[in-house]
């Protein structure tokens, strides 16, 4: 009795959720790219780097809304024979770009803000203040239609809604900037809401680079314990041994597993492969994996000792 693989699939849920993603990642999109124009325009017209950090936060939304699109358009592509998991870890590949990019716009923004606090500029409040009310209804809006996605499930969908989030925070910043600069002339708001938004961009961007870095690295998923997998599959009857366990993401909401599962000799190796993956489905969650079933009289059969 050699070594026997057995898969189980199941991409069936994914599908409703996708559509809907689409829809509101793309409605979106074009209003931030739209009111992002508008914004970068204002901030300059009327001098304001509160105005032009949070056009600096709306083009990485504009970005992460562009690339999260783009990342579920390609998601959906076919598996080839070079890509046999298709284009599904393009999306946290997108995220994590946009968790840089969003540390790179941060370090800019507190570069500025440090030379207006030695001289502040004259800032065109009024404009200023009506820009950002519009600022703020816009991501009002953009927040409503992603929460309409699954932004709880999807990294990518998490990522856009946390950059509008930290956005409607800016937008709302740069209300009090101008509202203080209008009626007591404090100039020094403008470069202080400047920061206090490059604050919130450090933040969201370090949380989104941290957990894609961790997919990519192919560290385990967050909600599943290692050493629970381990112990939940050695009380299977009939199993003596697990080795070799590995446990990854592709992309969001899609864990994957591979082991060695060692048998005594009364087992029936169809019977525990049912029942190992039965249980990694329902107790875990995870759908896609490979177990590899050993009868412990033979070892294992790989070379080298490459197990772990």
């Amino acid at each position: 009795m050699g070594h026997h693989h057995g898969h189980s699939h199941g991409h069936g849920h994914h599908h409703h959720h996708h559509s809907s993603n689409k829809k509101a990642l793309l409605s979106a999109f074009i209003l931030i790219s739209l009111f992002m124009v508008v914004e970068v325009i204002g901030g300059v017209l009327t001098n304001s780097l509160a105005l032009i950090s949070d056009a600096g936060h709306m083009l990485s939304d504009a970005a992460a809304l562009g690339l999260s699109y783009l990342a579920i358009r390609l998601g959906e592509r076919k598996a080839t024979n070079a890509k046999t998991f298709g284009y599904k870890r393009f999306e946290i590949i997108a995220a994590s770009i946009n968790g840089v990019t969003l540390l790179v716009i941060s370090i800019y923004i507190v570069f500025e803000a440090v030379q207006r606090f030695m001289n502040p500029p004259e800032v065109e409040s009024m404009g200023m203040l009506s820009i950002s009310i519009i600022g703020l209804v816009v991501n009002i809006v953009a927040a409503w239609i992603l929460m309409r996605g699954d932004k709880d499930e999807n990294l990518n969908v998490r990522s856009a809604f946390l950059h509008v989030i930290g956005d409607m925070l800016g937008s709302a910043g740069a209300i009090v900037a101008a509202l203080l600069i209008y009626f007591f002339n404090w100039e020094i708001a403008d470069p202080v809401a400047s920061v206090i938004v490059a604050v919130l961009i450090v933040i969201s961007g370090w949380r989104v680079t941290k957990e894609s870095f961790h997919i990519l690295m192919e560290g385990v998923p967050e909600q599943i314990d290692m050493k629970e997998v381990k112990a939940s599959l050695l009380e299977l009857p009939k199993v003596t041994g697990v080795h070799d366990l590995h446990i990854w993401t592709i992309t969001s909401g899609f864990p994957t597993l591979s082991c060695h599962v060692v048998i005594g000799p009364q087992a029936t190796h169809d019977l525990v492969l049912s029942e190992a993956q039965t249980l990694l489905h329902d107790k875990f969650g995870i759908e896609h994996s490979t177990i590899q079933v050993e009868r412990e009289e033979d070892g294992c059969p790989n070379p080298h000792d490459s197990c772990n």
